[in-house]
């Protein structure tokens, strides 16, 4: 049965295509992390330690691609109705579903492998341990496919479900930054005000687990999430330290713990979507369709594809992220502005608490960006659903041309597709960018930065938002996938604009779109930063002339070649 499954997989062009694509986009991305750890090493005199750098890249490099080779498939396997015939058949739905994660894990090891001999390469000269692609390797794989498969049990549970889920990630990213950030280094003063407070004893069979305080449960389930995620174990290892032989054992004690867990995720996640297949499925396609909500779904107007584009990218709203990266946002700029040299002025003193954590805000100022920082990275996020094309794109080629055999015969044109893709990629990414506003306006409020650089930066990010999905809608009306283009536009040019800063040349950083929204509001001199914006938003409204120009033929050029014929998808 499984031949048949990877047969398919290694035959279909369309993922042929798209593996062979992912995989270069994969060296790419290695190889800017190698050239990242070189130019960071030279910076600080030191080889080793640039290493933490290349292992944060590839792990979020491999949740990515876990997302996109595992997640995508598994999550477009029920939209299809020709999936019926196997549900019905002798094959089971669990036995099926395991079959394509099986499928998926495997392009996913694949992928990860094809960066084996650049990584093998760094070692000898010094910029790794042999020992370090170990980790390099195994922990972006085995995240990957924690990625993937949790976006398919998530897309398989019915709505209530993932309400009722969203809900619990709420309260817990309340509880995160609660004590994570704010209570931050009086961490050890609020789990000793809850020792009096003491737990029952638990008994497991004959054994009889000795009796703990709140405080201690509070203390040590902190720091057990602190010191075990992925990102902290992975740095760990790769610290020039960990190579001493007490901590190495620590290091290799925290990523066998961590990748136990990380497979025992595995096996839960593909267990529960496995049984959720067919209860998925039928809910799809046979459940009636009403609206219980009773909400504002909005007029349909002059617009009917824009309203349909903005229900459909709706439906996995991904609020979740969202709320994580508001929440840290707004607390920093909160934090920013009490603790202004001009609030400090006119109060006496510091308006942000005595009782309240400083130091993790304090860290992100110093060694990871601060305001110009995090705001970049937000606009980037902002910015992923205009790349990635979300609204419009269909999950193979024979869904599109379903959907564009009765969209052709309408008499919509350019700017119906055009104002569709806008609107659901600003519905999804809308958020983002409005933390990114609030923190350039503490910034400016706190005078850090001035509002004629907020301003420039604010056009800067309105440019890298419209030339990302004038790009997007390029590649949409010319049938092209988007994972590599995408990849390249949110992982790739970031990752190329911080090797430039720290090779120091700061002038080609400042040019590529990310760098044209940091460097206003970091500091630089308009000379560096001032081509940016202009060549990014040129480029922007050229392409974006030719694309709707070119828009219509194109999607009938590509329903031409592609209706009737026979793909193995």
């Amino acid at each position: 049965m499984l031949r048949s499954f990877f047969a398919l997989a290694a035959q279909s062009p369309t993922r042929q295509r798209a593996f062979r694509q992912l995989v270069f986009t994969h060296l790419l991305i290695v190889l800017g992390g190698a050239i990242a750890v070189q130019a960071y090493a030279a910076s600080v005199g030191f080889r080793g330690a640039g290493a933490t750098i290349l292992g944060h890249v590839l792990l979020i490099t491999g949740i990515v691609e876990g997302a996109m080779v595992i997640g995508w498939r598994l999550t477009q396997l029920p939209k299809s109705q020709a999936l019926e015939f196997l549900l019905v058949s002798p094959l089971h739905p669990p036995r099926l579903f395991l079959a394509e994660a099986l499928v998926g894990i495997t392009r996913l090891a694949s992928v990860t492998l094809a960066g084996l001999p650049a990584l093998i390469l760094l070692a000898p000269d010094g910029y790794l341990d042999q020992v370090d692609i170990i980790p390099l390797l195994l922990m972006p794989f085995t995240w990957g496919c924690i990625t993937g498969l949790g976006l398919t049990a998530w897309a398989y549970e019915p709505r209530r479900v993932r309400r009722g889920f969203e809900r619990v990630m709420l309260l817990g990213i309340g509880l995160y930054l609660g004590v994570g950030v704010v209570v931050a280094e009086n961490l050890r003063q609020v789990s000793d005000g809850l020792r009096g407070v003491e737990l029952p004893e638990f008994s497991v069979g004959n054994v009889t687990l000795p009796s703990l305080n709140l405080g201690q449960v509070f203390f040590f389930g902190f720091e057990a999430f602190h010191f075990y995620n992925p990102f902290a174990v992975m740095e760990y290892w790769l610290m020039p330290f960990a190579m001493l032989k007490p901590n190495m054992q620590m290091a290799l004690n925290r990523m066998v713990g961590l990748e136990i867990a990380a497979l025992a995720a595995v096996i839960l996640l593909m267990a529960r979507a496995a049984h959720r297949l067919k209860g998925h499925f039928h809910e799809r396609h046979y459940r009636p369709i009403a609206d219980k909500s009773n909400g504002n779904r909005g007029a349909i107007g002059d617009w009917p594809l824009s309203w349909w584009a903005v229900r459909r990218v709706t439906e996995y709203s991904g609020r979740v992220n969202l709320w994580l990266a508001g929440s840290f946002g707004c607390l920093f700029a909160f934090y920013i502005v009490a603790d202004a040299p001009l609030v400090r002025d006119l109060t006496g003193g510091s308006l942000w608490p005595n009782w309240l954590g400083r130091k993790v805000f304090e860290i992100f100022e110093e060694k990871m960006g601060g305001v110009p920082g995090l705001a970049t990275a937000l606009v980037v996020l902002a910015a992923v659903p205009a790349a990635f094309q979300y609204g419009l794109w269909d999950s193979s080629t024979q869904d599109r041309c379903r959907r564009l055999e009765l969209l052709l015969m309408t008499e919509l044109g350019p700017q119906d597709y055009w104002s569709a893709a806008a609107a659901a990629a600003w519905r999804r990414g809308r958020g983002y960018f409005f933390v990114a506003l609030i923190l350039w306006l503490a910034g400016a409020v706190a005078g850090k930065i001035t509002f004629a650089q907020m301003t420039v930066a604010l056009a800067s990010g309105v440019v890298l938002w419209g030339l990302y999905f004038t790009l997007g809608f390029r590649a949409f009306s010319r049938g092209i996938l988007a994972n590599r283009l995408g990849l390249l536009l949110t992982l790739g040019l970031p990752l190329l604009t911080f090797i430039l800063y720290k090779a120091n040349w700061p002038f080609l950083a400042n040019a590529i779109p990310p760098g044209s929204v940091y460097a206003p509001v970091a500091g630089s001199p308009p000379i560096y930063w001032l081509a940016g914006p202009l060549i990014g938003g040129l480029v922007m409204l050229v392409l974006a002339r030719f694309a709707l120009a070119r828009c219509d033929a194109e999607l009938r050029l590509w329903y031409d070649r592609h209706h009737g014929m026979k793909v193995m998808d």
